[in-house]
C-alpha cells in the first residue's frame, strides 16, 4: 500500500464510552500515518459526543443501530453512505462481525481489523489477535493493530478535549447547587451501566466521601462539594449516596450529556470510581482517581498513563467478566472503606481550582448561538503564528499568544472558523504537500488543546507565477468554502495582517480586519491607507480582532463583550 495513494479514511470507533477513550491514542496516529487523508469516524451517538473536538478527525458519521440503521436494512443503507464517500481504506477498531460486513458491503477496497468474530474472510487484511497470555493493555490492543500500517513505538496517554465554554457552562451549574468555582469538588462515580458485578457499596462510597472531606478541610480549609455522575436509571443510587453526605452535594446521574459528563470530571479535584467509562474520562484529563475494581481485569482495563490508585480484593473467581455475580460478589464486598480511604489520601492534599472567570479569556461566556451564521476567515502566518519567512516544519510553527484563547470565544459562540492561506513555498520547491499537511496537524493539535475546532483550512499551494485563481487576494479559496461549508459572506469578516487579506475581503464582500502582529503590519496599513482601501476594523492582535468582530456582529458596544 503506497500511503500517498490513501485520500479518504474511514475509522470505525469503539461502541463504549471506555472503549472510546482507550482507543484515542490509536486514533491520533491514524493521522500520524496519514497526515494528508481526510479521515471521517464512524461512530454510534455517545462516542461521536465523546470526540466531538478531537484534532485528528476530519468529519463524523454516526451509527444510529436503534434507528436508521437497524437491522438487515439499515446496515445496507449505511454501507450505501459509505460507498458514496469513496474510502481507500477502513480500520476497525470495533471487533463485531458486523464492522467487518458493513465495510465490505460498501466496497472499500481495504479493510483492516482483527480476526475476531468470524470476519476474516471480510477483511482484506485481518490482523491476528494478541494471544491473551500477552496481557495487553486495551489501550496496547487497539495500537499494535496499526502497526501492519507502519505504527510503531509506545502509545501515549489517552487524551480528549472540552471548549472553554463548556468547562465554564458546567461551573454555572455547580454553583446554582451551592459549589463555587474555587471550591474543591470530589467526584463520585457509583454506577456501571455493564452491570451490578461492577458496582462497590453505595453505604461505602458515602463513608470514604465523608471521610475524605473532614481531611481536606483540616489541612487546608476548603471549601468542598461533591458531584455525583451516573448514567439514565442511576438516579436513586445517587440519591441514596447524596443522602449519606454531610457537605453540599449535587446529584448529576442521568441528568448530564456527554460532553457535560466530561466537563464534570475534569472539573474535579478528586474522583472515586468503579471500572467504568467516566474512569477513563477522568484519566484522560489527568484527574487524581481512585478506581475499585472487582470482576473486571485491572492488567488490561486500569487508567493509562496517569498517576491512579487501584484498589481491588484478590479472590480465585476474578476477574470472571461477569455483568451479575451468581454468587456472592466477594470482590466488591471484600473491598474496605479503609482501603479505598487510604487509596485517596494518597492524593492529598487537593489542591484547589484556580478561580474560573466565565470563560477562559476572562470575558463573559457568549450564548452558543450569539454568532450562529457568523464565518470568520483566518489568515495563517502573522496573524494565527509567528511568520518566519516560510514555515517549513512543525517544529518551526509558533502559535502566537493567546490565539487558543481568541478562537475559543469565536467558537463558543457559534461562529465557523475557516483558514485561508497561501502557501507559495510548495509551489516554490521549499517543502513538499506533505511537509504542510504535518504543519497543519499540528495548528490543528494546538488548537484543540484549546477546545477550538477548525470548520475549513484551505491552502494555495502554487507559485506567484501560476497566475491561478486560489491564491490570496483571488477568491478561490473563498468561493470552495461557500460550496462546501454554506457561507454566508454578508455575515463573514475576513482577518489577516497583509494587504492581500484587505484586498480579498472587499473583493467578496466580507468585514475586513488587519492585525498588526505580522512582520509589516505597519507597512500593509500605510499602503492600504495610501489607496484608499482601509479594512473596517485595525486591531493589536487576533485577541483585539475577536472583541471587536464579536461586538460588531452582535451589535453590542466593545465594552460590553470585553468586560
Amino acid at each position: 500500500m503506497r500511503k500517498e495513494d490513501i485520500r479518504r479514511i474511514v475509522v470505525r470507533g469503539p461502541n463504549w464510552l471506555g472503549d472510546a477513550v482507550m482507543c484515542e491514542p490509536a486514533l491520533s496516529q491514524v493521522r500520524t500515518l496519514f497526515p494528508q487523508a481526510e479521515i471521517t469516524l464512524l461512530v454510534k451517538p455517545a462516542i461521536a459526543d465523546l470526540l466531538a473536538q478531537h484534532p485528528a478527525v476530519n468529519r463524523t458519521l454516526v451509527y444510529d443501530d436503534r434507528g436508521r440503521h437497524a437491522g438487515l436494512t439499515g446496515k445496507w443503507t449505511l454501507a450505501g453512505v459509505l460507498r458514496r464517500h469513496r474510502f481507500n481504506l477502513a480500520v476497525l477498531f470495533q471487533n463485531a462481525f458486523e464492522a467487518g460486513l458493513i465495510s465490505f458491503l460498501a466496497g472499500i477496497p481495504r479493510r483492516f481489523g482483527y480476526a475476531t468474530d468470524g470476519r476474516s474472510l471480510l477483511l482484506t487484511d485481518p490482523v491476528a489477535v494478541p494471544p491473551r497470555s500477552a496481557q495487553r493493555h486495551q489501550v496496547e490492543y487497539y495500537w499494535d493493530l496499526l502497526k501492519p500500517l507502519g505504527g510503531q513505538g509506545q502509545p501515549p496517554a489517552p487524551r480528549l478535549f472540552l471548549t472553554p465554554e463548556e468547562s465554564a457552562l458546567i461551573a454555572g451549574r455547580l454553583a446554582e447547587a451551592g459549589i463555587g468555582p474555587s471550591d474543591v469538588v470530589i467526584g463520585v462515580n457509583p454506577g456501571s451501566t455493564y452491570g451490578q458485578a461492577k458496582r462497590w457499596l453505595p453505604d461505602r462510597y458515602a463513608e470514604v466521601v465523608n471521610r475524605l472531606v473532614k481531611d481536606a478541610q483540616s489541612q487546608s480549609g476548603a471549601r468542598v462539594g461533591v458531584a455525583i455522575i451516573g448514567a439514565k436509571g442511576e438516579e436513586p443510587l445517587g440519591k441514596a449516596i447524596a443522602d449519606q453526605i454531610h457537605t453540599r452535594t449535587v446529584v448529576c446521574s442521568g441528568q448530564t450529556t456527554v460532553r457535560e459528563l466530561m466537563a464534570l470530571v475534569k472539573r474535579c479535584q478528586l474522583f472515586l470510581t468503579n471500572d467504568t467509562g467516566p474512569m477513563h474520562v477522568a484519566a484522560a484529563f489527568n484527574v487524581p482517581l481512585v478506581a475499585v475494581f472487582g470482576p473486571t481485569d485491572w492488567q488490561t482495563t486500569s487508567p493509562f498513563g496517569v498517576d491512579a490508585q487501584l484498589v481491588r480484593q484478590p479472590v480465585s473467581c476474578a476477574p470472571c467478566l461477569l455483568r451479575e455475580c451468581p454468587i456472592d460478589h466477594r470482590c466488591m464486598t471484600g473491598v474496605t472503606v479503609e482501603q479505598v480511604h487510604d487509596a485517596a489520601v494518597r492524593h492529598l492534599p487537593l489542591a484547589a481550582p484556580p478561580a474560573i472567570s466565565a470563560s477562559a479569556t476572562g470575558k463573559p461566556v457568549l450564548s452558543p448561538t450569539a454568532l450562529a451564521g457568523v464565518t470568520v476567515f483566518l489568515d495563517r502566518d502573522g496573524t494565527l503564528n509567528v511568520d518566519t519567512g516560510y514555515v517549513k516544519t512543525p517544529e518551526e510553527f509558533t502559535l502566537l499568544p493567546g490565539v487558543g484563547a481568541a478562537l475559543a470565544r469565536l467558537k463558543g459562540g457559534g461562529a465557523k472558523l475557516v483558514v485561508v492561506t497561501n502557501q507559495s513555498g510548495v509551489g516554490r520547491g521549499y517543502f513538499s504537500s506533505k511537509d504542510l499537511e504535518a504543519i497543519h496537524n499540528k495548528l490543528r493539535l494546538l488548537l484543540a488543546e484549546q477546545g477550538v475546532t477548525l470548520d475549513g483550512l484551505y491552502f494555495c499551494p502554487h507559485h506567484p507565477d501560476d497566475r491561478c485563481n486560489c491564491r490570496k487576494p483571488s477568491r478561490g479559496m473563498v468561493d470552495r468554502a461557500l460550496t462546501e461549508l454554506q457561507v454566508d459572506l454578508s455575515r463573514a469578516y475576513v482577518v489577516g495582517d497583509s494587504v492581500r487579506d484587505i484586498e480579498l475581503a472587499k473583493q467578496v464582500g466580507a468585514w475586513a480586519v488587519l492585525v498588526m502582529t505580522g512582520p509589516s503590519g505597519a507597512e500593509a496599513l500605510a499602503d492600504l491607507t495610501a489607496r484608499d482601501l482601509l479594512p473596517d476594523h485595525v486591531a493589536a492582535d487576533l485577541s483585539h480582532a475577536v472583541e471587536w468582530t464579536i461586538a460588531h456582529a452582535t451589535r453590542k458596544p466593545l465594552a460590553d463583550v470585553t468586560g
